[in-house]
């Protein structure tokens, strides 16, 4: 019984220990790529910063008429609600809060006729496929975010908001703050309220001179900022994946060394107790003989 005990905890052992091998190198990985994606996301956030103090500088003097993505619907009925996840899991509860997030909204807002959804990453995907209208999927664009593809994102949302198919169109994703700190968020993107570009007070009107005209700068500036407010979200999201995986397997490789030092130590107290039984045994033999 001593010996069989013996190696069951040898088998764990070495599945514990393929296990941590495993888990050690899937941390590295994502070290690697989380260096990668935050110099990409810090990169690019400053450029974010500076296109939303612009913009809500020159559209907080100019009407909601003055471009059709500004003008907010007089009755929302209709939503759209672009999720940003990632494809692969292994990172915590990272898409898991983002899923929760749209699905506690959604039950918040039944009033509204329709909520459908688009989806950026598999994980938001499979979550949401059987529960609510999922109108696309995109695929392959949350890894390695690139601009074309927030470009794309963002015409299509577009299309469907100015034909009317939509009242209001959201994006929740995932920010990164640090491996250990990311933080859901859900915001609106359209129609885009210059009002709510900045948390400081709305800037006060100033006059202007346009070159080019208002109407024309407002038409590339404006779409512009919405395709780069999404690819933005993604590459948050990107960052903040690798940094939750790492931290999810640099716990599982502890935990994991945790369990291989508790069952060496069964395993050497089952062995000394077979020791113990096989020397009785000797002993007990041995005692008739005098």
């Amino acid at each position: 019984m001593g010996t069989a005990s013996t190696k069951e905890f040898n088998v764990k052992i070495r599945s514990l220990s393929s296990t941590r091998k495993i888990t050690k190198t899937m941390k590295m990985v994502s070290a690697s790529k989380l260096r990668k994606a935050h110099v990409a996301q810090a990169n690019a956030k400053l450029y974010a910063q500076n296109l939303t103090a612009l913009v809500s500088r020159i559209t907080s003097g100019v009407a909601y008429e003055s471009h059709p993505l500004l003008k907010p619907r007089e009755k929302v009925k209709n939503v759209m609600i672009l999720i940003i996840t990632s494809d692969k899991g292994l990172c915590g509860a990272f898409n898991h809060n983002a899923n929760k997030q749209v699905a506690s909204w959604i039950a918040e807002n039944r009033h509204h006729e329709r909520i459908d959804l688009c989806c950026c990453g598999k994980r938001g995907y499979m979550f949401f496929r059987n529960h609510d209208r999922v109108k696309t999927h995109y695929q392959g664009v949350t890894a390695e975010p690139q601009f074309s593809a927030a470009e794309k994102i963002g015409k299509d949302l577009s299309r469907l908001f100015l034909n009317n198919e939509y009242d209001e169109v959201y994006v929740t994703y995932n920010q990164f703050f640090s491996p250990l700190s990311q933080r859901t968020a859900f915001e609106k993107v359209l129609p885009i309220d210059p009002l709510a570009l900045v948390k400081e007070a709305a800037p006060k009107p100033t006059e202007y001179i346009f070159d080019p005209e208002i109407t024309e700068l407002l038409e590339f500036l404006i779409p512009h900022f919405l395709y780069f407010k999404i690819y933005f979200a993604l590459l948050e999201n990107a960052a903040g994946e690798h940094g939750a995986r790492m931290t999810a397997m640099d716990s599982a490789t502890k935990n994991a060394s945790e369990l291989i030092d508790t069952y060496t130590l069964y395993r050497n107290c089952a062995r000394q107790a077979a020791i113990t039984t096989e020397i009785s045994e000797i002993v007990a033999g041995a005692g008739p003989m005098h």
